[in-house]
């Protein structure tokens, strides 16, 4: 692939899209400061790690800047290859917490493979459609099967570990590229029957117990309170009691008294909007949509078809991640695991949703000026 000639680095320092890097920032700030509070009756250290994985990553973004995201081009099936093949590694030797085997202890770090998988699907898809170029049919059934691999892959080696959240939303990433690649209505109709089908047989012959127990769960929130729809009770408790101003920072009953489970990574939420009450949780999404539109608007002036695909595919990270952690925690949807960007505890995905916003500023930087 031609790279064309190289931007000066001051111009691209100039044309960068400091909005959505300050904005990321500043939402960052927010879900440590959340983290201080939500961590106290946990580990009360959490946050300090977090700030320093969180600054370290941004200033690496930051620092990569000026590295054309056309190199992400060559890069994308070896890192692909990577991923892959530490996901076999985690079905080998991979360490148990909670009853999966997700993370992968590589010397001082301990890496959950499956985070890196949503960033390597999308640089892969954004290489397939580069090198496609427009399709004006749009693609039928049979021009899917590459993309479907590339999916299938990583996300079936993700689900059998299990992580049915993670799986999912590697799915959802994907999909979202596809159907922005422009498919036929006929392909569509049949990927959509097929989904279902597999959802089925999913429930029938994968699913394991706790999962269809937490489905069911969503279903009926009353059937099980203390069993499997507690840590959903207890969620939407802690929403519902912030009320429009909330409880203040660090005031919050059901986190301070540890009646909220798992209030430092997946329902970090809870605790954002039980301190913060509605104005500050409405504020939060807002801030969120802000970041996706930004996003959009990157992909839309984008200086080629391979930057506008990778921009779309980190602005559909961002938004499943938002859109799924927020309807599991207020009992929209199952709870599935998922965390939520800039907010929730955790190295790889934290590192991935900063990857994300460091791929939407490459793109955005190089954009078209005309």
């Amino acid at each position: 692939m031609n790279l064309g000639p190289p931007v000066p680095t001051r111009t691209i320092w100039r044309r960068a899209p400091w909005g959505l890097i300050l904005v990321a920032l500043l939402l960052a700030a927010v879900g440590i400061v959340n983290l201080a509070s939500a961590s106290r009756t946990a580990d009360a250290s959490l946050w300090i790690s977090q700030l320093v994985w969180i600054g370290g990553a941004f200033a690496a973004v930051l620092l990569l800047l000026s590295v054309d995201y056309e190199r992400l081009y060559q890069l994308a099936w070896p890192f692909w290859g990577l991923v892959v093949l530490l996901l076999v590694l985690v079905e080998v030797r991979g360490d148990v917490a909670m009853g999966a085997q997700r993370w992968l202890a590589l010397g001082p770090i301990r890496l959950q493979p499956s985070e890196l998988a949503k960033l390597a699907v999308i640089l892969v898809l954004a290489r397939i459609y580069e090198d496609d170029g427009e399709r004006p049919q749009g693609y039928g059934l049979l021009d899917l099967w590459k993309p479907a691999l590339v999916v299938g892959i990583p996300a079936g080696l993700t689900l059998v570990q299990p992580d049915l959240g993670t799986a999912v939303l590697i799915i959802a990433v994907a999909g979202t590229m596809v159907l922005v690649a422009k498919v036929r209505a006929g392909a569509v109709t049949v990927l959509g029957a097929s989904g279902i089908a597999a959802g089925v047989l999913g429930w029938l012959f994968v699913l394991r117990e706790y999962q269809k127990k937490r489905v069911l769960a969503f279903l009926d929130p009353e059937a099980d309170i203390l069993g499997s729809g507690y840590h959903a009770n207890q969620s939407m408790i802690a929403v519902g009691s912030g009320r429009w101003a909330g409880k203040g920072w660090g005031q919050g009953t059901q986190t301070q008294l540890s009646f909220l489970p798992e209030q430092h990574t997946d329902f970090v939420f809870s605790v954002f909007a039980e301190e913060w009450g509605f104005r500050g949780a409405a504020l939060l999404l807002a801030t969120y949509a802000a970041i996706c539109f930004m996003g959009l608007k990157i992909a839309a002036q984008a200086r080629d078809r391979h930057g506008a695909f990778l921009a779309v595919g980190a602005v559909a990270l961002i938004f499943w991640h938002t859109l799924v952690n927020i309807g599991m925690v207020t009992g929209l949807l199952p709870v599935v695991g998922v965390t939520l960007p800039f907010m929730s505890y955790g190295r790889s995905s934290g590192l991935t949703t900063v990857l994300a916003i460091g791929i939407l500023a490459n793109v955005g930087a190089r954009r078209r000026t005309t």
